[in-house]
């Protein structure tokens, strides 16, 4: 803990200043809006931008991960919340707060019990799937204060504002970067300011509001926003505990889950590693934090991560930095933010969501992989049909229903002998040499409980297929393990080949499971021979000298 902190040193504090502030300034408008998203007062947000990050720092690994609102872990308190009490209101922000602690306390008792490897529970295209749906619905939660009324009865002045507001951030996006390297500044630099376009269109709404006429217009604002810090204090509700432990679950999942991605991806970077449990207690620590104070809960943000290492983030100090601004803002006077506009706030929330939606990991599951593809447009239609809830869910059962489908049905390949070598593959995409009275299978994963049926099976019709073999070779070289299930049906298998005159052998056993294969009977009664080579197991059986 705080192994940064000890080894700091004086040049890198420039780069850690000049990511804070940057980071500060994109959080004003993100940190509301995701507030917004979530049902939250707007000033939620900040509330939940100042504390998290600060403790995320003492515990956590990553050395640029910013820790504060994010989209989806904002759509699923909204999605938890609903339900129990009417979004703004102050059992709702009770509400909020409590469940912040629920998930910090799961993500720390995971951190303590070491379960960092949870993370990849989920597979890659089913996390695609699950930020398309939620990206979607957060997108369509928004048209509302885009229009300034419902569809179709749309308000003229806020639809063309929250469009407006659109189309800039869109032309930011395209040409910010290069319109600023134009007129001087490096590359880095030019992206940097890129990235807070959002707070130019923040400021430049507020100036509309203030000096335009646009509230005298029926364009509605964020309304007023309370100066000052927020209070230390946990106020819950007793009767919510146990209905909260359910969505707190899933959400500390996809707390953890979201922030390893943002983490892991600017560790590699920067050639660092990231220590799976540690983050567990950072982000078990940070949003225990965030309830104290007022929060909801928080994770790593992909986006705002990577903008606080191209900022120059070089230690958590930048973060304690941004955590420090975002305080000061709230002592100053706020009456400026309570003149932001909503369609320009909820402008902000849809671009910055849009760039959640995947469509590359569709195209090249659909292309590599039908089962991953089905399973991405599975979890965003369970997300958009059922609920976000029930789309992580659906998410977990297809990552985990798809890994035991497969190993259930191991690859098993007839191999033979290349011509004029000792090497040894697959007749269906080599021509290699079989022998009439020796059958060699290769079963290419590990034996266990759910897929020896399915083996013994395929091994089974290999024999009717090969009605000459008198000796069965299983070529173990790719399986890691065979359980208790698995050893059982080997040996009955061993049995019954016996009994019909053909001999089960052995080749190329991997150490830790001959290791094992030596505890049990099978080796003893085996009715052929172990090899050390498929080379040496043809070249005996067959009668050839090795």
């Amino acid at each position: 803990m705080l192994l940064w902190l000890r080894q700091y040193r004086r040049p890198l504090l420039a780069g850690d200043i000049t990511a804070g502030i940057v980071v500060a300034m994109m959080m004003v408008p993100q940190g509301m809006a995701y507030a917004l998203v979530a049902g939250l007062p707007p000033v939620v947000g900040i509330y939940a931008s100042i504390l998290p990050p600060v403790l995320y720092a003492l515990f956590g690994s990553s050395m640029t991960q910013s820790v504060g609102p994010m989209a989806i872990v904002s759509l699923m308190t909204a999605a938890a919340l609903a339900p129990l009490a009417d979004p703004g209101s102050s059992l709702y922000i009770v509400l909020a707060a409590q469940l912040a602690f629920i998930s910090g306390l799961v993500l720390l008792l995971c951190g303590v019990l070491r379960l960092g490897f949870m993370a990849s529970f989920l597979s890659r295209p089913v996390i695609s799937g699950f930020s398309n749906g939620a990206a979607i619905l957060i997108i369509w939660g928004q048209i509302t204060p885009l229009l300034g009324a419902s569809i179709p009865h749309w308000h003229t002045p806020s639809l063309v504002l929250g469009l407006c507001g659109l189309l800039f951030l869109w032309l930011a996006k395209r040409y910010a970067s290069r319109l600023l390297a134009r007129c001087g500044l490096n590359q880095v630099a030019a992206d940097v300011g890129a990235r807070l376009a959002p707070m130019a269109l923040v400021l430049a709404g507020i100036a509309l509001v203030a000096y335009g006429g646009l509230e005298a217009m029926g364009v509605q604002t964020t309304g007023h926003v309370p100066s000052g810090l927020p209070g230390l204090n946990l106020a819950t509700s007793g009767t919510h505990w146990r209905t909260l432990l359910s969505p707190a679950l899933l959400i500390a999942f996809i707390i953890f889950l979201m922030s390893m991605s943002a983490a892991q991806t600017l560790a590699q970077k920067r050639g660092e590693k990231l220590h799976t449990n540690r983050e567990l207690l950072g982000l078990g620590a940070a949003n225990v934090a965030s309830a104290l104070s007022g929060g909801f809960p928080v994770t790593g943000s992909i986006s705002r991560s990577a903008v606080n290492f191209q900022a120059g983030a070089n230690t958590p100090l930048a973060s304690i930095i941004t955590a420090g601004l975002l305080a000061l803002a709230l002592v100053a006077p706020t009456g400026w933010l309570a003149l932001l506009p909503l369609p320009v706030l909820a402008a902000t929330i849809i671009f910055a969501v849009a760039s959640l939606l995947d469509w590359d990991t569709l195209k090249l599951s659909w292309r590599y992989d039908r089962s991953d593809a089905l399973a991405l447009l599975a979890t965003t239609a369970g997300v958009l049909v059922l609920g976000v809830e029930a789309g992580v869910v659906i998410g977990v059962l297809l990552s985990m229903g798809t890994l035991i489908w497969r190993a259930s049905r191991p690859h098993i390949a007839v191999l033979g002998r290349i011509p004029n070598s000792e090497h040894f593959r697959n007749v269906e995409r080599y021509e290699a040499q079989t022998l009439p009275d020796v059958l060699l299978l290769r079963i290419d994963a590990g034996l266990f409980f759910g897929n020896v049926e399915a083996v013994t099976e395929r091994v089974e019709d290999e024999l009717r297929g090969h009605p000459t073999a008198r000796h069965l070779v299983l070529v173990l070289s790719a399986v890691n393990q065979i359980d208790s299930t698995a050893l059982l049906g080997l040996i009955e298998l061993n049995s019954a080949l016996a009994k019909r005159g053909i001999s089960l052998n052995l080749a190329e056993v991997k150490g830790p499971v001959m290791d094992r294969l030596r505890q049990s009977s099978l080796l003893k009664g085996l009715s052929g021979k172990l090899y050390l080579s498929t080379a040496l197991a043809t070249a005996d059986l067959s009668g050839e000298h090795a």
